[in-house]
C-alpha cells in the first residue's frame, strides 16, 4: 500500500481587486519561495481579480480553459513539480462561473464550478453554478476532492460517501465577520468525513470585509495541524495516521448515502 505523506502549502493571497497582472507577480515571486518538497500549493477563490460585482466588469477579465489564468498555473506546476489549486472567473457561452481548478505538474487538469453561490451578494444574480459533484483526483497516492468557499456551507454537498476522498480542498474569500462559522465548518466537515480539509482564505481587505488569518489545514479528527513559514501555511498529511483513523473509527460505514445530480 502507498504510504507515502503529502505536503500542503496555502498562500493565504492578499488579492488586489480587478488586476491580474498585480496578482500573478505576486503569486509567482510567493511560489518561487515555496519549500522544495511541498507536494500541493492552493490559492484562495478568485485569486485573479476577487469577486467583481457587475457583468460588465466580468466581461472584460472573464477566461476559458484556455485563457491565461490557467497558462500561468501550468506553467507555475511545471517547473516547481508542484500541483496548483485555486479558483478563478470562467466565461463560457455568454455565462460566468467561479471555476475551481487542480492542475498537476504533468498539466494534466480537473476543473470544478463552484455549485452554491452565495445568495446575499451579487455573485448569486450574475453567475451561474454548477451542474456537477466535486471532483475527486488521484494525486501522489492521495484521493484529492475540491469545494469553493460557499459550498462549505451544506453537509450533504461535502459528503464523502465510502470514503471517496481523503482531503477536502476549500479556496475561499470568507470575511473575518464570519470566522466563527468558517473555522467550525472546517472542522465540522473534516470530523464528519474523516477527512483533511485544507481552508485556504484570502488575506487583505475588500468592500465586503477584512480577511487576515483565517487560512486553516484541519485534519480528520477536526485539529489544526498547519503551520506558518515565509508566505504560506504548511502541513502534512500523514497517510498513516489517517489510515489507521479510519480503520479504528469505522463511523464512515454507517453513514447516509445521497444521490446528488
Amino acid at each position: 500500500m502507498d504510504i507515502r505523506n503529502l505536503k500542503v502549502a496555502i498562500l493565504p493571497l492578499s488579492i488586489e481587486w480587478g488586476n491580474k497582472e498585480k496578482n500573478f507577480e505576486t503569486v509567482a515571486d510567493a511560489v518561487a519561495t515555496v519549500e522544495s518538497d511541498t507536494d500541493l500549493v492552493v490559492l484562495p477563490e478568485l485569486f485573479t481579480t476577487a469577486f467583481l460585482p457587475d457583468k460588465d466588469m466580468m466581461g472584460d477579465v472573464a477566461e476559458p480553459l484556455s485563457g491565461q489564468t490557467l497558462q500561468f498555473v501550468r506553467e507555475l506546476a511545471k517547473r516547481y513539480n508542484v500541483a496548483m489549486a485555486g479558483s478563478f472567473l470562467a466565461g463560457v457561452g455568454g455565462l460566468y462561473y467561479n471555476r475551481g481548478f487542480f492542475v498537476e505538474p504533468s498539466g494534466e487538469e480537473t476543473i470544478y464550478d463552484k455549485k452554491h453561490l452565495f445568495s446575499l451578494s451579487q455573485e448569486y444574480r450574475i453567475m451561474a453554478g454548477g451542474a456537477s459533484r466535486p471532483p475527486v483526483v488521484r494525486f501522489r497516492g492521495w484521493n484529492i476532492s475540491l469545494i469553493v468557499c460557499y459550498d462549505l456551507r451544506f453537509p450533504v454537498w461535502c459528503r464523502n460517501n465510502r470514503l471517496a476522498y481523503d482531503a477536502m480542498l476549500v479556496p475561499a474569500n470568507w470575511p473575518i465577520a464570519r470566522k466563527y462559522a468558517w473555522e467550525h465548518l472546517l472542522m465540522g466537515r473534516a470530523i464528519e468525513n474523516q477527512a483533511y480539509y485544507i481552508g485556504a482564505d484570502r488575506s487583505g481587505s475588500d468592500d465586503y470585509g477584512q480577511y487576515d488569518g483565517m487560512s486553516v489545514i484541519v485534519d480528520y479528527e477536526g485539529r489544526p495541524v498547519g503551520e506558518t513559514r515565509g508566505n504560506f501555511i504548511y502541513a502534512i498529511l500523514d497517510r498513516s495516521k489517517i489510515d489507521a483513523s479510519r480503520q479504528r473509527f469505522t463511523a464512515w460505514r454507517d453513514a447516509d448515502e445521497f444521490n446528488i445530480l
